[in-house]
């Protein structure tokens, strides 16, 4: 695992910047990023509504000038980044970073429209300097030269939000950005849309103070988690020791709560095999969940003799650590150590968990129903990790 730090090189050209909150050097810091054409003022207006308390907020004005407003990036084609003048903002950016307080204070991005763009590339490029992301109204910067591997932004959760009918950002550039996110960076996503799209809509402000807050309770109570570091770690609970890779394109999954999967769904006779299985583990008891939809089937351990730490479980005083939806989705919840569940989230077989890292533990993670009698023992060898951390720790 790598631990999140900023680098230490020397500032570059300093941007203009409107500051409010604490001017604490080691509180976290949000910065805010405008759209193409407009100016870090343009941010401050939704001030208000973001949470208070020890967080610092910084709204960056973009360096290109571009008529009476400002630009992250220039156009190559049809609204796409031009690949080395996004590759120099970031640079410029990230050297700007070093220059703000305390090393490791957590940073997060607040991002609107075309800021979005530059948002995503920065988070892309340097995944281990930032906590989470805020992504408004705007798309990512797709064939622009940034890494966009499978799990890339495992541990950093991020809030989305797009109008239904936005008349700015290509609606095709729109889906593209909340398929991948959906399906493929790993983050644990918030997403929604809202009506209109001209102007944010009242609800997306509440709704992002109220994400806001919540990641940075989280921050102060638990701290940033470590980020993939390459390394492929080993599964005691599979044989050969070593997670496979799942075949074909992941399943739709809803962003928001409940999270439930929606396609591939197990056939019913392998989800009763896979529960046959999960109640059968070590001094597990099972009982419906007091969380989720009805129907809901919990794994349970009594905490009066299960060495994992709170962390483990999905409701540490019950000791639930895992639980199995209804038919027709036969998905599982279950919490995962960090190291393994970004190789389940870079390998496909799971979906992060909306709130993880959010209000929820920051290796709870979704996992798909098998699709046929392989897959039962994959999902299994899965279940019987998460028994294992709950169980020992």
């Amino acid at each position: 695992m790598v631990s999140r730090h900023r680098r230490s090189t020397g500032p570059g050209d300093v941007p203009m910047v409107a500051r409010w909150g604490t001017e604490h050097p080691s509180a976290p810091l949000v910065v805010a990023l405008h759209g193409n054409g407009t100016s870090e003022h343009s941010m401050i207006e939704i001030a208000p509504w973001l949470p208070h308390g020890p967080v610092a907020y910084v709204a960056v004005r973009a360096p290109i000038e571009r008529g009476a407003g400002f630009s992250w990036f220039l156009d190559a084609r049809d609204g796409h980044p031009d690949p080395a003048s996004l590759a120099a903002t970031c640079g410029w950016f990230l050297d700007w970073l070093d220059t703000e307080g305390d090393p490791n204070r957590p940073i997060l991005l607040m991002a609107f429209r075309d800021g979005v763009a530059f948002a995503g590339a920065l988070m892309l490029g340097a995944p281990h300097r930032f906590a989470g992301g805020v992504l408004l109204y705007g798309a990512l910067a797709f064939d622009a030269g940034v890494p966009m591997t499978r799990g890339r932004l495992a541990g950093m959760p991020v809030f989305l939000a797009h109008g239904s009918a936005d008349p700015r950002t290509p609606a095709h550039l729109l889906a593209q950005t909340w398929d991948w996110l959906a399906k493929h960076s790993g983050a644990p996503l918030w997403a929604e849309r809202a009506p209109g799209g001209e102007q944010l809509a009242g609800e997306v402000v509440g709704d992002v103070g109220t994400w806001l807050a919540d990641r940075l309770d989280y921050l102060r109570a638990h701290g940033e988690n470590p980020v993939p570091d390459g390394d492929e770690p080993p599964w005691p609970t599979l044989p050969g020791g070593r997670l496979p890779a799942r075949t074909g394109e992941p399943p739709e999954v809803t962003a928001a709560v409940p999270q439930h999967q929606q396609s591939q769904i197990a056939p019913p006779h392998l989800q009763a095999e896979l529960w046959t299985r999960l109640a059968a583990l070590d001094a597990v008891s099972t009982a419906p969940t007091t969380v989720g939809v009805a129907g809901t089937r919990a794994l349970l351990l009594d905490r009066a003799t299960a060495a994992g730490p709170d962390a483990a479980f999905i409701l540490p005083a019950l000791g639930e650590f895992a639980h199995m939806h209804p038919e027709p989705d036969g998905s599982l919840h279950l919490v995962l150590p960090d190291a393994l569940a970004y190789d389940a989230l870079a390998k496909g077989w799971a979906v992060a968990h909306p709130l993880a890292g959010v209000r929820l533990s920051a290796g709870m993670v979704l996992v798909p129903g098998p699709r046929d009698a392989a897959e039962v023992d994959v999902v299994a060898g899965i279940a019987a990790a998460s028994h294992r951390y709950a169980a020992t720790g």
